[in-house]
């Protein structure tokens, strides 16, 4: 079975595949506003019998710390009364949970409200909504991301930095070894690991490269439809977590794990093409960019300021931003050029495409695809024309982008265009713990604070 056939699949299908792989216990799974994966573990028999579960609906919108807001708004948005989400399984998204002991699948489910409408603040549906967008008009965006993660030594306290783990050799890395065969290599049995891992869950992944970093790697996936790559970033997380366990290692997705060091970024490369004739949308029939393909650039460069809290979503995320850490700090676009926050590879015409590098790795996918398609819908809407390109060192320009995450979530809150594509309840929701999470960091002391105010102020 390949990702074309998972497209219509039906619970009949799932029930055969089920049966065909002997399966006992299902993962039923659903992303929360951080990407984790919440739910339950059913036998196989109460899955068939329910097709389905019921969970809190604040289960989905909590903060990375476990904590809810007190008061306010979100409020207005979750009840009081914690009443139940009815979550209901996409038979597209089963797959085998290659390293558990029995014969275990896991599926992604949909958060519905008791109505039988999605529940708006869910991740899955607020892509679901934005793809909606598009589809209304005859167009299918595609999307293919380029994830960057650290291999780190195993840390029990937090308290102590993260190091390089040691490979194959008995050595860690001193020095950075972007491209490097051999350096990949060295973390060969964890890698055929993972390789084996995303062969079993058909997960669509390329390319596997050693990144800038010491311990950074980068995984690229192909191109598909947003939501079924967004669930396969989420699997994969998932999936190369537990293979660095099995190897005495972490494998992080922070931003910026090690000081000193390149920050990890989700990059995304997308298109649209038209459901008619499969044409891209971005190209004329000439070959060269079409109108659309310069308005949807122009809409980033409108909304990604605003959309930083949901591409850098934690106080750590923007350690990641600085100059000359292969990051941008800007909005410039340029073609071909890596130093900008929107690139447009170059590409014969069926293939043009534009890359958003801001989003970090840390973000949660479904989140991050939803709102950068959410920019090029209002750029092309509202016919947003770009700022001229930008063909030289866009680190040698301004900032242009949010600071932290404080002035991320103003931005955000004030952008009213996101608030109708992405939707109010989800803004609200998803702000409201935002400042929950920042409130509980800025009870914490760190130590450059110790080491530079205790005897100097």
């Amino acid at each position: 079975m390949t990702t074309t056939t998972r497209e219509n699949f039906s619970f009949a299908d799932l029930e055969q595949w089920l049966n065909q792989r002997r399966v006992t216990e299902i993962e039923c799974l659903v992303p929360d506003l951080t990407g984790v994966a919440r739910g339950k573990i059913l036998p196989r028999e109460k899955f068939t019998e329910d097709r389905g579960m019921r969970l809190p609906e604040a289960v989905v919108a909590m903060g990375v710390t476990g904590e809810f807001p007190e008061e306010g708004p979100y409020y207005d948005v979750i009840t009081p009364t914690d009443r139940d989400m009815h979550l209901r399984p996409d038979p597209s998204t089963v797959r085998i949970v290659p390293w558990a002991t029995d014969p275990t699948a896991q599926v992604i489910h949909d958060c519905f409200d008791r109505d039988g409408q999605l529940v708006p603040f869910a991740p899955r549906s607020v892509l679901r909504r934005v793809c909606d967008l598009y589809a209304s008009q005859g167009w299918k965006p595609v999307v293919a991301p380029e994830l960057e993660f650290y291999l780190v030594a195993r840390n029990t306290d937090p308290d102590m930095p993260l190091k390089p783990p040691i490979g194959r050799s008995g050595r860690s890395e001193t020095s950075r070894q972007a491209y490097s065969i051999d350096a990949v290599n060295e973390f060969d049995p964890l890698f055929e690991d993972v390789y084996d891992y995303c062969g079993k869950m058909e997960l669509n992944v390329d390319t596997l490269i050693h990144e800038i970093g010491a311990g950074q790697m980068e995984i690229n996936f192909f191109h598909d439809h947003p939501l079924g790559l967004a669930d396969e970033v989420f699997l994969f997380k998932r999936t190369v977590r537990e293979a660095a366990l099995r190897h005495d290692m972490f494998a992080t997705f922070m931003a910026k794990p090690i000081a000193g060091e390149p920050g990890s970024a989700m990059h995304i490369h997308q298109s649209v093409v038209r459901e008619g004739d499969g044409g891209n949308l971005f190209s004329l029939p000439d070959g060269s960019p079409s109108p659309e393909f310069f308005w949807y650039i122009g809409g980033l460069q409108k909304y990604i300021p605003a959309c930083m809290a949901l591409f850098a979503p934690y106080v750590n995320s923007y350690r990641r931003l600085a100059r000359y850490t292969a990051a941008p700090i800007n909005i410039q676009w340029g073609t071909d050029n890596r130093t900008v926050g929107i690139r447009s590879p170059v590409a014969p015409p069926q293939a043009r495409r534009i890359e958003n590098r801001v989003i970090g790795a840390d973000a949660n996918p479904y989140v991050a695809l939803a709102a950068t398609l959410a920019c090029g819908w209002l750029g092309i809407r509202n016919r947003i024309e770009p700022s001229p390109e930008c063909k030289g060192d866009a680190y040698l320009g301004d900032y242009q982008l949010p600071r932290s995450l404080g002035e991320a979530l103003e931005l955000l809150r004030a952008e009213k265009d996101l608030h109708e594509v992405l939707g109010e309840a989800f803004i609200t929701v998803y702000t409201e713990v935002k400042e929950t999470e920042y409130a509980e960091f800025m009870k914490v002391i760190s130590p450059w604070e110790r080491e530079h105010l205790l005897l100097h102020v």
